[in-house]
């Protein structure tokens, strides 16, 4: 069989791109490391009155579907991070198209068995972002024999808003479907449904916090990833109605599927942009979130009957792989210039939001940090509250799961925004795809900056993630604390 080198390894050039799932025979393309099949259907497309309906199933189709090309990825607004470009995280622009519950599956070998599979998630906020996105590229991991599937899902208030007339949490509605389309179909692409790991980032890890505490994921997957998320991502129902009363004002009507049913996709997608700022402490909430979406999943008493930290499935033997960047908040206050405008007014308005004390912790963070201006210490505020989920919901999976938990810290600081940015949200996810020398991550506007990024920690921090979906260790010891990108590897 005819071979090519590839980074050292020798790939096959003569895997046909052919396999079936449910829903028919489709065709990929071949990549470096394998075979990619893009944007395959693994529930109906949300229109008409499906819109605000739970997936159901993808109609098949007759003869050969072409899935060497990205279709298209879920309505969302262009987000602005101010100097910074991330578009090989969110995507560089939509491809319009109704038909964008799909999965994007990149295999070693679709004609042999038995690999471990990823399922990632990505993030936006619930609101952006595509699992085809440039950073996601899965050749890294097909080259180290792991099978990557990406998942589209409803954003915005396609999938997170509240409808009184439709049933809540849409877009994890979704996640689950892709997750049983994954446990029927990979098998086809050489994987094995009983080695599956579902991981993700920001408002994806969200989304695995809620399959850890969702009674309809059992079974699902085997092994969990999360990056930069929390154990608090959940809505109380009264908080989530704030979005939905809102989004009233907004549209002079109450909100339900038939009332919203003559936006354009589009339309339905800005009205996250276009909704003021949630007052979540001026009602009694508190919300760890970094960024300021108005959406997350919601306690509905079906899906979610908690936060996830306090409803993990009983007798969950789910390993876990968790953790965090050290500065999270600074995407969200470096860019845009927020750290340098930010006054004290802003300060005390982002502690009310998080926190049931919030003028006993700005004395304590005035007392650690005596010499930062109200913008500094707002994104160690936002940070410390944020990091404080993934924390929670770490200790909670060593009390209550059988499974292994692995907690790590990313510290590898950019050289973006003048040297500024540090280790903020999104900066390990180049180092785990392996995908340091993409262009667009580079230079002044990239996520990584000017300067050259550590090779050696991205074959580190990517080997850790492989091992983790094979073998359910990522290379250090359960309920220690692995710091990337710092010298000592062991320390808190």
């Amino acid at each position: 069989m005819p071979h090519r080198i590839h980074n050292g390894v020798s790939v096959s050039t003569s895997i046909s791109p052919n396999t079936r799932v449910t829903g028919g025979l489709v065709r990929g393309a071949a990549s470096p490391t394998g075979v990619v099949f893009h944007s395959i259907p693994y529930a109906a497309a949300p229109t008409g009155p499906r819109r605000f309906a739970p997936p159901t199933a993808a109609a098949p189709w007759t003869g050969i579907r072409d899935a060497s090309f990205a279709g298209p990825s879920a309505p969302a607004p262009r987000r602005d991070f101010g100097s910074l470009d991330l578009s090989p995280i969110l995507g560089t622009g939509r491809q319009t198209g109704d038909d964008y519950l799909t999965a994007t599956v990149s295999t070693p070998d679709p004609h042999t068995g038995g690999l471990p599979v990823l399922v990632f998630v990505h993030g936006g906020g619930l609101t952006a972002g595509t699992g085809s996105a440039d950073v996601y590229d899965g050749t890294s991991f097909t080259r180290d024999g792991v099978v990557l599937v990406t998942l589209n899902y409803r954003l915005g208030a396609s999938g997170w808003l509240e409808v009184p007339d439709a049933p809540a949490n849409r877009g994890l509605l979704d996640v689950l479907a892709g997750l049983r389309w994954v446990a029927e179909n990979i098998g086809s692409f050489g994987g094995d449904p009983d080695r599956v790991t579902v991981a993700g980032q920001s408002a994806g890890a969200m989304i695995v916090a809620a399959l850890l505490a969702c009674p309809a994921a059992e079974g699902l997957f085997q092994r969990a990833i999360s990056q930069s998320g929390t154990g608090d991502c959940a809505f109380e129902p009264g908080q989530a109605a704030l979005a939905t009363q809102g989004i009233s004002l907004l549209l002079g009507r109450d909100v339900t599927a038939a009332s919203l049913g003559n936006l354009t996709d589009v339309q339905l997608a800005e009205l996250s942009t276009a909704l003021p700022p949630l007052d979540h402490a001026a009602h009694g909430f508190l919300d760890t979130a970094v960024g300021a979406s108005p959406f997350k999943p919601v306690i509905d008493g079906v899906l979610l009957t908690g936060q996830p930290a306090d409803t993990l499935r009983p007798g969950l033997a789910t390993d876990l792989l968790i953790g965090s960047t050290a500065d999270e908040a600074n995407l969200y206050t470096i860019p845009n210039g927020l750290s340098e405008t930010a006054g004290e007014p802003d300060l005390l308005a982002a502690a009310r939001r998080r926190f049931p004390d919030p003028e006993a912790r700005l004395a304590g963070y005035r007392g650690l940090f005596p010499d930062k201006s109200p913008g500094q210490l707002l994104s160690r505020v936002i940070t410390d509250a944020f990091t404080a989920g993934s924390r929670r919901l770490a200790a909670a999976h060593v009390v209550r799961s059988r499974g292994s938990t692995f907690s790590y810290e990313f510290r590898w600081a950019s050289g973006a925004c003048d040297g500024r940015l540090g280790a903020c949200h999104c900066i390990e996810l180049p180092f785990v795809f392996d995908q340091l020398a993409l262009p667009s991550l580079r230079g002044p506007r990239g996520l990584l900056g000017p300067g050259e990024p550590d090779i050696t920690l991205a074959a580190e921090t990517h080997g850790a993630w492989v091992r983790f979906v094979k073998t359910g260790h990522p290379g250090w010891s359960p309920n220690t604390w692995y710091l990337f990108g710092e010298w000592d590897k062991t320390g808190r």
